[in-house]
């Protein structure tokens, strides 16, 4: 039972993604299979409707076009005054974002939903400011063309001859609660172009032979129907897995798209999007780290942008590599692009294509493969960066040193023999400097061991058969170990970079564990990142807003902010904002992102740079999220620590104030009643002097802890009569006047400040009186300690618990003695280190006094040592 109500309860997926959005507003999308179908002039004849209906609607940009029709539909409707924006000598007028959610309409309405912003404004793209208003709760009406989805751009590019520049993220569509589709026939279409109704004349000739021929137009009308039927799809979909509608759900397999190095990389995820989105299954981008070239790490990002997951392998061999994944992965589609043409160039040149590996190996699969883009089949190739000829020399030389040394003993080595020595050489050559540098030694040591060696020598021609055997096997095997050391010698180089890397990694960690504030930590950042690149800056953002940093311009600042807001990398090299000249990438944690790392490099980005800012990014974000979370923990414990203190003082306030103020109040209530006897009322008013003068004591101690935490109190430092001293502070302690003082020779001056000691040494005699039994002794000494004065005070009292010793300098600390906690603030001894540490000095407690006997109270000594005169 309990298995069947797991599988009918409710997706708790779809119950989040709908209660999320009840906090959002809806997003209705008009889409047009084509320019000129009717989408503004529909969406302003459904918002004047839900104007009637008493909806607040605003139009907050509409495209007429100079289209009557349009301007006449938009008609009273209220109009949100555009931005203006600057820009090279022109004022543009722009979509204004603030004012949109200031206004905060019921209804707002956007026209041109895949519109690029002006520079200078605070998103790149019109979608972004979309997202924004959704964010504040405000429903949004808007309209887009069907040609500029992401995924349709390389396919209506080869349809149509026109690839269009202004795209958006298919995700955006999933934004959408509701996609209402705007069609008209091709055929009426076209006569609306020709009437002039949505070109002018001479644009419209143009068009009607370019991009609005039928064949177009019923392409473009097929895309836009399918999308709204993949959109109705999910819907319906949403709404059973809400409500745990039982029905046949599709198998979870997914769609994989192999990106290999290349200009087509982008072409096969855009394509593989397509077919995961048409199947609604999950897209997933591979790639094998073996492969080396340009064009992965945009493709790679163009996947995480279409809503798909990547992974990588490091396994040399990519088509095993890619069946592994895909078995692990639960894959049914797998999509690759051609491979290079040509029999020679497969078979000789260079190994046989993924491709063609996987129509043989991956029997279990569907296999997909990309055809080339349409716009560039005649493209010339690539030129190959220049060969240096140094390791072909080299490579020459040592043959060459070889044939001489064996044409010289050949009369002690066989020719056999030298058969192996070249062997040694091709391996040698191809550990060295690679693969093409192997088949190059092979090939030429196959000609010297056949010129110089086999007989007939000085010629090419063999006269043994055996000796043909032998050449044949030779090239063959000079081939094969050639590739092999060349494959060898790549993969070590690439495990030597991820060893650096891993290096790299650790050091990073090591200098941001270093940091102790966020200042020094960002600092550490911009150094390793600066090392990395040529110049890097970091922003962290405080209230949800980044810095403005001063070191990069306008268009830089929209790229990092736009990648503190999306969480995903900008800049050069990526497919967001590629032309500035930063790359942006976002300091994320848990918590969500901090911050952005931007690094300005001098030359194009490579994978293992990438890589290596990436991890140096999350290094940075782990580390100051440490650092933040450590200053909670401190913050949180000094809060902990006041509100002790703060008890602590009401506690004491609570009793050493009352008792005395009890006191005062009785004997002036007493001091009131006719006929007392003189000898009674000098008796209440001693108590009356007494108790006043417990609490000036009080409020004295209270007093001088302030002003000790606020940093009044300095210490002055002179040469002081001890004697002296101590005499003085006894005579303000009157319980005091049996103490014993002891004066050792050579310890009757110190280095104090007079008050401060006067008073710290009253402090030590009220606490030995307070705690010692009443008649017992107490002794005040003072001896010399090498370079310091040693003053003690020792009571022969209940002494102290050894739990409680490491805390009785504490403030408002009150050790149990017995079975009592003895009166007062807590604050003697805390004054007392205070004045002496001003001083330069230290003091310390000691319980039991190794002095008395063991049968006798502990007893407790306190120490104070200064420094000699």
């Amino acid at each position: 039972m309990a298995t069947q109500d797991t599988e009918h309860r409710p997706d708790p997926d779809a119950l989040l993604a709908a209660a999320t959005s009840e906090h959002h507003g809806r997003l209705k999308i008009f889409l047009g299979a084509a320019p000129g179908v009717g989408k503004t002039w529909e969406m302003l004849a459904a918002a004047r409707q839900k104007r009637t209906e008493g909806v607040d609607v605003l139009a907050g940009l509409i495209e007429t076009h100079g289209r009557a029709e349009t301007a006449e539909q938009l008609g009273d409707l209220p109009v949100l005054p555009r931005k203006r924006v600057a820009y090279r000598g022109h004022m543009l007028e722009e979509f204004d974002l603030d004012a949109a959610i200031a206004r905060r309409p019921g209804l707002l309405l956007v026209d041109e939903l895949a519109h690029t912003n002006a520079p200078g404004l605070r998103h790149a793209k019109r979608w972004q400011d979309v997202a924004d208003i959704l964010q504040a709760g405000i429903d949004v009406w808007t309209t887009l063309n069907v040609q500029h989805l992401e995924s349709l751009n390389d396919q209506v590019a080869r349809i149509t001859g026109v690839r269009v520049a202004e795209t958006l993220p298919d995700t955006v569509l999933g934004l959408a609660s509701e996609i209402e589709l705007i069609d008209l026939p091709p055929a009426e279409l076209r006569v609306r172009l020709e009437q002039g109704r949505i070109y002018r004349p001479d644009l419209a000739r143009r068009a009607l032979d370019g991009f609005f021929r039928p064949g177009n137009l019923a392409s473009l009308r097929e895309m836009a129907l399918r999308r709204v039927a993949q959109h109705v799809d999910r819907d319906i979909a949403s709404y059973m897995r809400a409500r745990a509608i039982a029905g046949p759900w599709p198998a979870a397999e997914r769609v994989m798209a192999v990106v290999e190095s290349g200009p087509g990389a982008e072409q096969v995820v855009r394509h593989a999007a397509r077919l995961a989105d048409a199947l609604r299954a999950p897209l997933l981008a591979f790639h094998a780290e073996a492969e080396t070239g340009g064009g992965v790490q945009s493709a790679l990002d163009l996947a995480i942008q279409l809503g798909g997951t990547v992974e990588t392998s490091t396994n040399a061999d990519a088509a095993t590599a890619v069946l592994e994944v895909a078995a692990r992965q639960n894959v049914a589609h797998i999509v690759i692009a051609r491979g290079p043409a040509g029999f020679w160039r497969r078979s000789f040149i260079r190994p046989r294509p993924l491709a063609a590996k996987l129509g043989r190996r991956a029997r279990a699969y569907s296999v997909y493969v990309v055809p080339d883009p349409a716009a560039r089949p005649t493209a010339p190739k690539l030129a190959q960066p220049r060969q240096s000829l140094i390791p072909y020399t080299i490579s020459l030389g040592v043959m060459g040193l070889a044939t001489a040394l064996g044409f010289v003993l050949r009369a002690y080595v066989p020719h056999d023999a030298m058969g192996f020595v070249f062997t040694g050489i091709v391996v040698g050559v191809a550990s060295r400097y690679g693969r093409r540098l192997g088949l190059f030694a092979a090939l030429a040591s196959f000609l010297l061991w056949n010129f110089f060696f086999l007989p007939p020598v000085f010629t090419l021609s063999v006269g043994d058969p055996r000796d043909v055997v032998a050449l044949i096997v030779f090239l063959a095997v000079g081939l094969l170990t050639g590739t092999l050391a060349g494959r060898v010698r790549i993969e070590a180089e690439a495990a030597r970079s991820r060893i650096d890397a891993l290096r790299r990694v650790a050091l990073f960690g090591r200098t941001l564990a270093r940091a102790t504030d966020e200042t020094a930590l960002r600092t550490a950042i911009e150094t390793e990142a600066a090392a990395l690149a040529d110049h890097a800056v970091v922003l962290m953002a405080a209230k949800n807003t980044l810095p403005v940093a001063p070191q990069i311009d306008e268009p830089a600042q929209a790229a990092a902010e736009f990648a503190y807001a999306n969480r995903v990398a900008t800049g050069t090299g990526t497919i967001t904002l590629p032309s500035v000249p930063w790359r942006f990438l976002p300091l994320a944690t848990e918590a969500g992102v901090i911050g952005v790392l931007g690094v300005q490099p001098a030359a194009p980005i490579t994978e293992p740079l990438a890589q290596a800012l990436g991890a140096l990014a999350d290094q940075a974000a782990m580390a100051t999220e440490r650092l933040r979370l450590a200053a909670r923990a401190a913050e949180a414990n000094a809060q902990d620590s006041t509100q002790k203190l703060r008890t602590a003082l009401l506690s004491s306030l609570s009793h050493d104030l009352r008792t005395p103020l009890t006191g005062i109040r009785g004997a002036a209530e007493t001091l009131a009643v006719p006929n007392l006897t003189e000898a009674t009322r000098t008796d209440l008013l001693a108590s009356i002097v007494q108790d006043v003068g417990r609490m000036t004591r009080f409020l004295a101690n209270i007093t001088g802890m302030a002003r000790i935490e606020t940093g009044e109190i300095i210490a002055r430092r002179e040469t002081i009569d001890l004697t002296t001293l101590i005499e003085a502070a006894v005579a303000r302690v009157p319980e005091a006047f049996r103490a014993a003082v002891n004066l050792a020779e050579g310890a009757k001056t110190a280095q104090a400040d007079p008050a401060l000691l006067e008073q710290v040494i009253v402090n030590l005699l009220e606490n030995a009186i307070k705690y010692a039994p009443d008649g017992s002794a107490i002794t005040i000494r003072a001896t010399r300690e090498a370079d310091t004065i040693a003053i003690s005070v020792a009571d022969e009292g209940i002494g102290i618990d050894a739990t409680d010793l490491p805390h009785v300098f504490d403030s408002f600390f009150r050790a149990a003695r017995g079975d009592r906690i003895a009166p007062g603030t807590g604050l003697g001894l805390a004054i007392a280190r205070a004045f002496v540490e001003a001083m330069g000095g230290t003091i310390n407690a000691t319980s039991p006094r190794p002095d008395l006997p063991r049968d006798s109270l502990p007893g407790t000594i306190i120490t104070i040592r200064l420094p000699c005169s």
